[in-house]
């Protein structure tokens, strides 16, 4: 996803907002007591560009994974989420290619709403890569008939987080986020928020073992809509732009072995588009985010990290058991915020 689109999209956000800016405060349907159980298939496709040289002339390699769908399970009650998700075996032989490899992708996220903020952590752990433009490197390339450049042992482990704030109290992230409330009224806030994380960069591919870590910090500001349509129905489009700072390390393990250290400015772009259908009791719907961040590893090389996630779910409210409701009481007696 390149800054041109996403700066399109920008505009286009802005002027929904104004479109809709006459419209009442929001009042919110909550689900907090009951329990919802959502079964989600998605598509996970994480990439990185290495740009060399200049624009329009700049060299480009395109590292991406071979992942074609993904399943999880998600449970919701009162303030928290949890999600699991995994690359089945059962859906194209669990993404085995002859040609562009295996890929590996597993993530667990936990997400928790302290009145008007949001906090989010994760984990995800990616292995498997091959070089997707291999048109503009290798002339006479052909697919079908010659193989891709394949890096099956480069793993990428992420731990990270985000900290945000909902600054129009009469918004509901959450009927966006996991459909654990309903929004009856159009409307949309600012929300900024702070992200963090360590990335693990591992590769034993051809004997030539290394490691990367990085640790990013960045701000953001997104806007988000949440657009009503008739009782039952919503769309929800959001954009985000940030900068941040990444501090990397690097060490050969099986050469010298010496550790070299870089700092980097980042850019950031997050957007995407949620439609849903809700009742009381059965929901389903559709989403599908992206994001994209970049920086100057040298003066005419740049390094891209794009993700694209596309969901499809559908879930199902009810009381919740007796033992999950004594859980959750006795941890909000211990934890105030909640």
């Amino acid at each position: 996803m390149n800054f041109i689109t996403a700066t399109s999209f920008l505009v286009f956000l802005f002027i929904f907002q104004r479109g809709y800016a006459q419209i009442d405060s929001a009042r919110i349907i909550s689900y907090a007591d009951r329990l919802m159980v959502r079964v989600n298939l998605d598509t996970n496709i994480e990439g990185f560009v290495f740009s060399q040289g200049t624009l329009p002339d700049a060299r480009k390699t395109v590292l991406t994974i071979n992942n074609k769908a993904t399943t999880s399970l998600s449970f919701d009650y009162k303030l928290f989420s949890v999600t699991l998700s995994m690359t089945p075996r059962f859906i194209s032989g669990g993404n085995k290619d002859e040609q562009k490899g295996h890929s590996s992708y597993t993530d667990f996220s936990f997400r928790l709403f302290p009145k008007r903020f949001i906090q989010s952590v994760y984990y995800k752990n990616v292995r498997g890569f091959y070089v997707d433009n291999m048109k503009d490197l290798v002339p006479g390339w052909e697919e079908g008939r010659d193989p891709y450049i394949r890096f099956p042992g480069l793993q990428v482990q992420s731990y990270g987080g985000t900290t945000s704030y909902i600054l129009n109290k009469n918004f509901s992230a959450k009927s966006i986020y996991t459909q654990g409330e309903w929004q009856k009224h159009s409307g949309g806030s600012w929300i900024p928020s702070v992200d963090y994380d360590l990335t693990i960069f591992k590769n034993t591919d051809n004997d030539n073992a290394n490691k990367a870590v990085q640790y990013k910090i960045g701000g953001n500001m997104g806007y988000f809509y949440n657009w009503v349509i008739g009782k039952k129905v919503n769309i929800a489009p959001y954009l985000a732009l940030g900068l941040g700072a990444k501090f990397a390390s690097y060490r050969n393990v099986l050469g010298d072995g010496k550790k070299e250290n870089t700092q980097y400015l980042t850019i950031r772009t997050e957007g995407g588009l949620h439609a849903g259908y809700n009742t009381d009791r059965f929901l389903f719907g559709g989403k599908i985010n992206f994001n994209a961040s970049a920086y100057n590893q040298k003066k005419d090389q740049t390094i891209e990290n794009n993700y694209i996630y596309g969901l499809l779910y559908i879930g199902y409210r009810f009381a919740p058991p007796k033992v999950v409701k004594k859980t959750y009481d006795k941890i909000e007696k211990t934890i105030p915020l909640l």
